[in-house]
Protein backbone atom coordinates (compact mmCIF):
# COMPACT_ATOMS: atom_id res chain seq x y z
CA UNK A 1 0.00 0.00 0.00
CA UNK A 2 1.41 3.35 -1.06
CA UNK A 3 1.15 6.04 1.63
CA UNK A 4 3.39 8.58 -0.09
CA UNK A 5 0.66 11.19 -0.48
CA UNK A 6 -0.48 10.68 3.16
CA UNK A 7 3.11 11.11 4.37
CA UNK A 8 3.44 14.34 2.37
CA UNK A 9 0.11 15.63 3.67
CA UNK A 10 1.03 14.80 7.30
CA UNK A 11 4.40 16.54 6.88
CA UNK A 12 2.62 19.62 5.57
CA UNK A 13 0.09 19.62 8.45
CA UNK A 14 2.76 19.14 11.14
CA UNK A 15 5.29 21.47 9.54
CA UNK A 16 8.14 18.95 9.42
CA UNK A 17 10.05 17.10 6.73
CA UNK A 18 8.59 14.03 5.01
CA UNK A 19 11.33 11.78 6.40
CA UNK A 20 10.34 12.54 10.01
CA UNK A 21 6.79 11.22 9.63
CA UNK A 22 6.18 7.69 10.98
CA UNK A 23 3.01 5.66 10.71
CA UNK A 24 1.78 3.16 13.29
CA UNK A 25 1.07 -0.16 11.52
CA UNK A 26 -1.98 -0.88 13.71
CA UNK A 27 -3.81 2.08 12.16
CA UNK A 28 -2.83 1.45 8.54
CA UNK A 29 -6.45 1.14 7.35
CA UNK A 30 -7.43 4.45 9.02
CA UNK A 31 -4.37 6.18 7.52
CA UNK A 32 -5.31 4.76 4.10
CA UNK A 33 -8.78 6.32 4.36
CA UNK A 34 -7.55 9.75 5.56
CA UNK A 35 -7.85 12.27 2.72
CA UNK A 36 -8.24 15.62 4.46
CA UNK A 37 -5.95 17.69 6.64
CA UNK A 38 -8.43 17.48 9.53
CA UNK A 39 -8.45 13.64 9.48
CA UNK A 40 -4.65 13.69 9.49
CA UNK A 41 -4.76 15.97 12.57
CA UNK A 42 -7.16 13.50 14.21
CA UNK A 43 -4.80 10.58 13.52
CA UNK A 44 -1.91 12.56 15.02
CA UNK A 45 -4.11 13.16 18.09
CA UNK A 46 -4.45 9.48 18.99
CA UNK A 47 -0.98 8.36 17.94
CA UNK A 48 -1.48 6.79 14.50
CA UNK A 49 0.93 9.32 13.03
CA UNK A 50 4.01 10.45 14.96
CA UNK A 51 6.95 12.74 14.31
CA UNK A 52 10.48 11.43 14.79
CA UNK A 53 12.83 13.68 16.75
CA UNK A 54 15.33 15.86 14.90
CA UNK A 55 18.63 14.13 14.32
CA UNK A 56 21.04 17.07 14.23
CA UNK A 57 24.82 16.91 14.06
CA UNK A 58 26.76 15.42 16.94
CA UNK A 59 29.09 17.84 18.75
CA UNK A 60 31.11 15.02 20.32
CA UNK A 61 34.04 15.32 17.92
CA UNK A 62 34.05 19.10 18.36
CA UNK A 63 34.12 18.78 22.16
CA UNK A 64 37.06 16.35 22.01
CA UNK A 65 38.97 18.67 19.70
CA UNK A 66 38.25 21.77 21.76
CA UNK A 67 39.49 20.02 24.92
CA UNK A 68 42.76 19.24 23.19
CA UNK A 69 43.09 22.77 21.84
CA UNK A 70 42.52 24.22 25.33
CA UNK A 71 45.41 22.07 26.56
CA UNK A 72 47.63 23.55 23.88
CA UNK A 73 47.54 20.64 21.44
CA UNK A 74 46.92 21.19 17.75
CA UNK A 75 48.40 23.18 14.92
CA UNK A 76 47.47 26.57 16.36
CA UNK A 77 49.06 29.31 14.31
CA UNK A 78 51.63 27.24 12.42
CA UNK A 79 52.39 28.90 9.10
CA UNK A 80 54.73 27.87 6.34
CA UNK A 81 55.96 24.55 5.07
CA UNK A 82 57.74 22.12 7.33
CA UNK A 83 60.97 22.78 5.42
CA UNK A 84 60.53 26.52 5.93
CA UNK A 85 60.19 26.11 9.67
CA UNK A 86 62.90 23.46 9.90
CA UNK A 87 65.21 23.88 6.90
CA UNK A 88 66.57 20.85 5.06
CA UNK A 89 70.08 22.13 5.54
CA UNK A 90 69.69 22.25 9.33
CA UNK A 91 68.43 18.64 9.31
CA UNK A 92 71.33 17.62 7.09
CA UNK A 93 73.89 19.30 9.35
CA UNK A 94 72.46 17.60 12.45
CA UNK A 95 72.50 14.20 10.74
CA UNK A 96 76.04 14.53 9.37
CA UNK A 97 77.39 15.72 12.72
CA UNK A 98 75.85 12.70 14.47
CA UNK A 99 77.32 10.32 11.88
CA UNK A 100 80.78 11.89 11.94
CA UNK A 101 80.80 11.76 15.75
CA UNK A 102 80.00 8.03 15.61
CA UNK A 103 82.88 7.53 13.14
CA UNK A 104 85.28 9.52 15.32
CA UNK A 105 84.41 7.48 18.42
CA UNK A 106 84.81 4.21 16.51
CA UNK A 107 88.23 5.32 15.22
CA UNK A 108 89.40 6.45 18.67
CA UNK A 109 88.33 3.08 20.17
CA UNK A 110 90.27 1.35 17.38
CA UNK A 111 87.09 -0.39 16.27
CA UNK A 112 87.85 0.54 12.64
CA UNK A 113 91.05 1.21 10.74
CA UNK A 114 92.02 4.61 9.32
CA UNK A 115 91.23 3.36 5.80
CA UNK A 116 87.73 2.29 6.85
CA UNK A 117 87.27 5.62 8.63
CA UNK A 118 88.19 7.57 5.49
CA UNK A 119 85.96 5.42 3.29
CA UNK A 120 82.94 5.74 5.63
CA UNK A 121 83.59 9.48 6.14
CA UNK A 122 83.38 10.01 2.39
CA UNK A 123 80.19 7.93 2.23
CA UNK A 124 78.65 10.16 4.92
CA UNK A 125 79.70 13.29 3.03
CA UNK A 126 78.27 11.90 -0.22
CA UNK A 127 74.89 11.19 1.40
CA UNK A 128 75.13 7.41 1.03
CA UNK A 129 74.51 6.83 4.74
CA UNK A 130 70.84 7.12 5.69
CA UNK A 131 71.19 7.58 9.44
CA UNK A 132 72.78 6.48 12.70
CA UNK A 133 71.39 2.95 12.49
CA UNK A 134 72.81 2.59 8.99
CA UNK A 135 76.27 3.81 10.07
CA UNK A 136 76.24 1.29 12.93
CA UNK A 137 75.56 -1.50 10.44
CA UNK A 138 78.40 -0.25 8.22
CA UNK A 139 80.71 -0.10 11.24
CA UNK A 140 79.87 -3.72 12.08
CA UNK A 141 80.74 -4.76 8.53
CA UNK A 142 84.00 -2.78 8.71
CA UNK A 143 84.99 -4.56 11.95
CA UNK A 144 84.82 -8.02 10.31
Amino acid sequence: MNLKSKRRLAASVLGVGVDRITFNDEYSDLIQDAITRSTIRGLVGFGAITVAPEKGVSRGRFRERSKKLKRGRGAGSIEGRATARNPRKALWIAKVRALRWRLKVAKERKEISNEDYKRLYKQVKGGQVRGVKHILDLLKEAKK
